[in-house]
């Protein structure tokens, strides 16, 4: 089994790049793990108390859980992997069942700030992204996606997105074996992963 980690700010391209690497693979050989499911259950909290979380800071990932399925996956056997609602801000009941496969594909932005995630990666990809760019995919998609207004998304950018990345995402960035520019399609960094791939298989 191959296990690929993929970081990189919000909004910086990580589900393009993740999606170039799936079309180049046979649908039954991988699998995605997304760190959005790992955010920690809030059962406990009211949806106002919740909504004032920072979602940005690896203290709301649930990284103990997200390591152990990954070494489950390893291991052979099936995962239930949680499933979130940025609606509500925490996880629904339901579970995804996620066999093990060939390549496993962790996507995140916070995944490098995990010590034994990171040494449980065989490929560290870091995607990158302007600043601006970054935003006003974040805006787009927010607001399109999880019923956000946009005052809403500017302050929670302004607040926490952008002192996060610069605090937890950018400096990870040198823990990658491969930075991809994600300012067009990219195909030769994407060229190189699948060769990569391809040698580790």
């Amino acid at each position: 089994m191959l296990v690929i980690g993929i970081a990189g700010g919000t909004g910086s391209g990580k589900t393009t790049v993740v999606n170039q690497i799936l079309n180049e693979l046979p649908v039954d050989e991988v699998c995605v793990i997304s760190q959005d499911s790992y955010y920690k259950s809030t059962d406990n909290l009211s949806y106002e108390e919740r909504i004032k979380i920072n979602f940005d800071h690896p203290r709301a990932i649930d990284f103990e859980l997200l390591e152990q399925h990954i070494i489950t996956l390893k291991s052979g056997k099936e995962i239930q992997q949680p499933i979130y609602s940025f609606v509500t801000h925490n996880r629904t009941k339901d579970t995804l069942k996620t066999q093990p496969r060939k390549v496993v594909i962790v996507e995140g932005i916070l995944i490098f700030n995990s010590k034994k995630l990171l040494d449980l990666f065989d490929i560290k990809i870091f995607v990158h992204a302007d600043a601006d760019e970054r935003l006003i995919r974040r805006v787009k998609r927010d607001i399109k996606e999880r019923g956000r207004d946009i005052d809403e998304v500017l302050n929670r950018y302004k607040e926490t997105l952008k002192p996060m990345h610069q605090q937890f995402i950018e400096p990870t960035k040198s823990y990658a074996d491969i930075i991809i520019p994600n300012d067009r399609y990219n195909t030769v960094a994407i060229d190189i992963v699948r060769t990569v791939i391809s040698e580790r298989l």
